[in-house]
């Protein structure tokens, strides 16, 4: 989900989009680690609104196998071209900082890196296993890619043993085409698909206020939990620059909640939806069964 909230909007931001500033001992206390290891995490680069809640209750996003992305999607204003190759001590470095940081619960996602012959699966494996090994008390969402829908290479995050898996859909199928560079909706739905099967706790997410239908949105839902998805989050999208899509619709608070009781309605465990919400909002909980 694109993370950024600015100016470059097509259209002046509600009330409700408006982010508070973040505070808090704990969310102090993992800013400066962040700062002082050169820490690369989603939480501050993507200027997330969620960043002193998350941070504060032991969460944090870390980004691997580099800042350059093989794709060019429309809503995301990652960099896109040739990627550097990826650091080998980048597993260890990242590990020792959940540590350090004391994190409860920790996020870890990747650029697509369509340039290497795995996408990058046996490293993200590797990363898991090392942040396990120093940080046995520490749970991990993997939000990953599609690997291009290769299952043996999805199979490796799996066998990695996070707690949680998550692969965004990021729009409706209608959509997908027009701003997904690379990615197709139905093969997200098999990678949900695949893991599903093999009982791992699978989320997902998708962007609002990109032309979608309400309908559509439904549709999506039914979708997912046909693919065996358990964990939704729904936010709105914000465009990071002028070059990306823009923003059709802001919806109000009062539509998310509806998509929130439609969706524990229609059987998902968990649904984040709130403007602000993002994919790694509230993601803590999502790792235990719904009480």
């Amino acid at each position: 989900m694109s993370y950024t909230d600015n100016s470059l909007n097509n259209k002046r931001l509600p009330k409700w989009l408006k982010m508070q500033r973040a505070s808090g001992e704990n969310y102090t206390r993992v800013k400066k680690l962040v700062e002082s290891r050169h820490l690369h995490t989603i939480c501050k680069s993507g200027n997330c609104p969620n960043i002193g809640e998350c941070w504060n209750a032991g969460t944090a996003t870390f980004m691997i196998l580099g800042d350059i992305c093989t794709r060019s999607c429309k809503f995301c204003g990652t960099i896109t071209g040739k990627p550097l190759p990826p650091d080998p001590e980048e597993p260890e470095n990242l590990a020792e900082s959940v540590r350090v940081m004391g994190l409860k619960h920790c996020v870890i996602t990747s650029v697509d890196r369509d340039d290497l012959p795995d996408s990058g699966a046996s490293f993200w494996a590797e990363v898991i296993k090392k942040v396990k090994e120093l940080d046995p008390g520490t749970t991990i969402e993997a939000l990953i890619p599609d690997f291009r829908g290769v299952e043996k290479d999805i199979q490796k995050v799996i066998d990695a043993g996070p707690e949680v898996i998550s692969h965004n859909l990021e729009t409706v199928e209608r959509l997908t085409p027009e701003i997904r560079s690379a990615a197709k909706y139905r093969r997200s739905l098999d990678v949900i698909r695949y893991m599903s099967e093999r009982s791992v706790r699978t989320k997902s997410g998708i962007m609002l206020g990109l032309g979608e239908k309400e309908e559509e949105v439904y549709r999506t839902m039914d979708d997912l939990l046909e693919a065996g998805c358990s964990v939704l989050t729904l936010g709105q999208y914000l465009r990071p620059s002028p070059d990306h899509m823009e923003v059709q619709e802001y919806i109000d608070p009062n539509m998310f909640e509806i998509y929130r009781q439609r969706g524990l309605g229609k059987g998902f465990l968990f649904v984040e939806s709130h403007p602000l919400v993002r994919s790694s909002y509230h993601a803590e909980k999502h790792v235990r069964e719904k009480e």
